[in-house]
């Protein structure tokens, strides 16, 4: 059967020219929610070109599966999909993308799991470093301030959400940029940046040796941070944003040579905002979401040409 055959080609075509394709684009950084819908839509077309393909192996190597997904189908479109010519080497392929749909879930589950536990640690440490004041509710959105030598801030998921800031940062941080700090936490929750950072680690995780779960991994963590300066310096100005960057960093060492990996992309992010690329025109962006949009569409209109050919 060479329909699963050619949906994983395609798989494999879209996580190879996907990355190399934004990667070599001038615009992710000037609009990096574009990027980021981009990136997840050449996500999406992998996995919907595997699960396509197992779908038809499936069809193909076992009569019961056949019977269900084309239960209402005529019979002209079921022998343009010639079920029931293909032997092992449907079965093998079934089965391993049923494993790997299997093991991406398991490690989407795992990594929520872990979050969650790390969130609750959290929030117990919160609980005895900041209690509650008398006559407040437990439910309130409220900013929590720590005790802590170094200067910092992030903001906690959960419900109800907390936005955290140290002391040494509200020392450091003078005039409107705490409101940057603010603005840029907030900009993360509004726009549930952490399950695009589950997703992509699970996916990275659970499969290491894929180039282009890795490649979305990194570029979601870079993305999401550039995303969120932009909420903060549409609100507070970009000089703002940028010196509250460096206000919070400095102290990393992130502007004198090597850094962390959570922290590499500070010196870019504050160079972007102090020397900021010119926006994309309202048209193209749309024109760049619309094609995004679009890729993984094609996946679909691979998988049912042979049955609007039968009709046609």
């Amino acid at each position: 059967m060479i329909l699963p055959a050619a949906l994983l080609l395609l798989g494999v075509l879209t996580a190879v020219m996907g990355p190399r394709l934004l990667a070599r684009a001038d615009w992710p950084d000037r609009e990096p929610v574009v990027a980021l819908w981009a990136w997840q839509c050449v996500i999406a077309a992998v996995l919907l070109c595997c699960a396509l393909s197992m779908t038809f192996s499936a069809a193909a190597a076992w009569r019961a599966v056949g019977g269900q997904v084309f239960a209402t189908a005529p019979r002209a479109v079921v022998e343009a999909y010639a079920l029931g010519t293909a032997g092992l080497w449907a079965q093998t392929t079934a089965v391993a993308l049923a494993c790997g749909g299997l093991w991406s879930a398991a490690m989407l589950v795992r990594e929520v799991v872990r979050a969650r536990a790390r969130r609750r640690a959290r929030r117990a440490e919160l609980r005895v470093r900041a209690p509650l004041l008398p006559g407040e509710r437990p439910d309130s959105d409220r900013l929590v301030v720590l005790e802590g030598e170094r200067p910092d801030a992030w903001w906690l998921p959960g419900t109800p959400p907390r936005l955290v800031v140290t002391t040494a940062a509200l020392r450091r941080l003078k005039g409107r940029q705490l409101d940057a700090v603010l603005a840029h936490e907030r900009g993360h929750a509004q726009a549930r940046h952490d399950w695009l950072l589950h997703c992509s680690s699970a996916l990275a995780g659970g499969f290491p040796q894929v180039p282009v779960f890795a490649a979305f991994r990194d570029e979601m963590h870079r993305l999401v941070e550039l995303a969120a300066d932009d909420m903060a310096s549409r609100r507070v100005g970009r000089l703002t944003t940028a010196l509250a960057l460096v206000e919070l960093n400095e102290h990393r060492g992130v502007f004198g040579g090597p850094c962390p990996a959570p922290q590499a992309h500070v010196p870019a992010r504050v160079h972007r905002l102090l020397t900021p690329p010119d926006r994309l025109t309202s048209g193209r962006r749309l024109r760049l979401t619309a094609v995004a949009s679009l890729v993984p569409v094609i996946p679909v209109l691979v998988a049912f040409a042979p049955g609007l050919r039968a009709l046609g």
